[in-house]
């Protein structure tokens, strides 16, 4: 029997489960995901880039297509769309704990079974169905800060994902063969990925002490600088005197916590005295003009700069519409990797869990999206209209169905309608031919005179 054992390894820096391939300290392990979290939950840019990815991820269409076509593979790929549909918790919910890979870089989610028994009272095998195959009953996620370590074998291969979670604070270990793992990059097998917010989190560092600075001066300029003047017969520097350590100490702690507030007032004893000094002038740094800057950093690193545009006057249609199409080429490659992971790690085990009932289907039906966003219905029809002008495309009644999909139209009636002469004569003119072909028209099926005029247009005749 033929074997053969690896003799390198990948390099990854790990060490009793706890990856380091991050070079800031705060970044790593907990730490980075509690850093992370409070990004993405503290700052204005940040959460109205997460805000959009995910409401344009939200409608997506997602579809399942067979592997083949027979029919035990259309059969299939029916039985996966409806296990998505069949979990107790809804798949919008679900896509949304999934797309927390963004900001953490990975998501680890346990895949959970049921038996399709019915409207059962056991949750365990409640369904819409009663066939008695094995589907979804959820797909929890395993959250993210309740990573304990990653487990490995010798060959630096994933075994799994041990948590210490609330609220029993009990270790359990949740096997990769047994889970979804989502990541945004592999680096040296990373479990950990790479979070969206990576290159961020220099300006939101920077950003955020300037803004809380800010908020300082802001105070001390409004409010003015407190002072407090001792008599001159008190020595509130002598150290030797406890008496007098004490007072400084009770004058320091007043003055810090003077505020411009509804409770505002100072009581002090005889012949003290206290003033506010107003600010001097206007400061050296535009503040405002650093943290935009900031902001248009934050923006930038994840492609998401046109948030901004508008906002800080600056910017045209022409570039927003730019910048948005490159903005949902990125998510949709975000949508490849769930469909990816989905197709090799999600749907494999579900059709083989059901044993025989889906024995010899030609492949694993395969998870698949749409587009998040409308097409530009008027570019669609501006090409269809120059296409069908130089005979390049042919109107007929799938293209017509298209069209009302692609501009939310109301489908055809069929069998009620009558066509407009202009149409019929169209539709007449581009009939194609009986079997076997017809007189008057080329092999193609299309009238002589048309398909060479067609060419000569194109260029297509020598």
């Amino acid at each position: 029997m033929f074997k053969d054992k690896e003799t390198g390894r990948i390099g990854q820096r790990r060490y009793g489960g706890t990856v380091y391939e991050e070079f800031l300290p705060e970044l790593r392990g907990k730490r980075g995901i509690a850093v992370y979290d409070e990004m993405s939950a503290n700052d204005d840019v940040v959460g109205a880039v997460l805000f959009a990815i995910e409401m344009l991820v939200r409608q997506a269409p997602w579809n399942v297509e067979p592997g083949g076509g027979t029919a035990k593979d259309k059969e299939a790929a029916v039985f996966v769309k409806q296990c998505m549909d069949d979990m107790s918790e809804t798949w919008a919910d679900t896509v949304s704990e999934i797309l927390s890979f963004i900001t953490f870089g990975w998501s680890y989610h346990e895949i959970v079974y049921k038996r399709r028994m019915g409207k059962t009272k056991d949750k365990r095998t409640r369904s819409k169905y009663d066939d008695g195959l094995v589907g979804w009953m959820k797909l929890p996620i395993r959250a993210q800060e309740t990573l304990y370590q990653w487990e490995y074998d010798s060959e630096d291969n994933l075994l799994g994902m041990t948590q210490l979670a609330p609220p029993d604070w009990k270790m359990c270990t949740v096997p990769v063969e047994k889970a979804l793992h989502f990541r945004t990059k592999s680096r040296k097998g990373n479990p950990e990925g790479r979070s969206i917010l990576r290159n961020a989190y220099r300006p939101w560092y920077f950003k955020k002490r300037i803004q809380e600075i800010e908020g300082i001066g802001i105070e001390r300029d409004l409010a003015g600088l407190p002072v407090i003047y001792a008599p001159e017969d008190m020595d509130i520097w002598d150290r030797e005197d406890p008496h007098m350590v004490q007072m400084h100490a009770e004058l320091e702690k007043m003055v810090k916590s003077i505020r411009r507030d509804e409770m505002e007032g100072v009581i002090l004893p005889c012949n003290f005295k206290l003033e506010l000094l107003s600010s001097g002038g206007t400061r050296q740094f535009d503040t405002n003009a650093i943290i935009e800057r900031y902001d248009t950093r934050i923006a930038m690193t994840v492609m998401a700069d046109f948030v901004l545009l508008g906002h800080q006057q600056t910017g045209s249609f022409a570039l927003s519409s730019d910048k948005t199409e490159l903005f949902a080429a990125a998510i949709g490659a975000f949508l490849d990797i769930i469909c990816e992971t989905f197709n090799s790690q999600g749907i494999p085990p579900l059709i083989d869990i059901n044993g025989k009932h889906f024995e010899g289907i030609t492949a694993y039906p395969k998870m698949v999206h749409g587009d998040i966003e409308d097409m530009d219905i008027a570019k669609v029809s501006a090409f269809i209209k120059d296409m069908a002008g130089i005979g390049v495309l042919v109107p007929d009644d799938a293209l017509e169905d298209y069209i009302r999909q692609a501009g939310h139209l109301p489908g055809r009636t069929s069998g009620t309608r009558e066509l407009a002469p202009a149409r019929q004569q169209q539709q007449e003119q581009w009939q194609p031919p009986e079997p076997g072909g017809a007189a008057g028209t080329d092999k193609e099926g299309i009238p002589d005179g048309n398909t060479e005029a067609a060419k000569k247009r194109l260029g297509r005749c020598l």
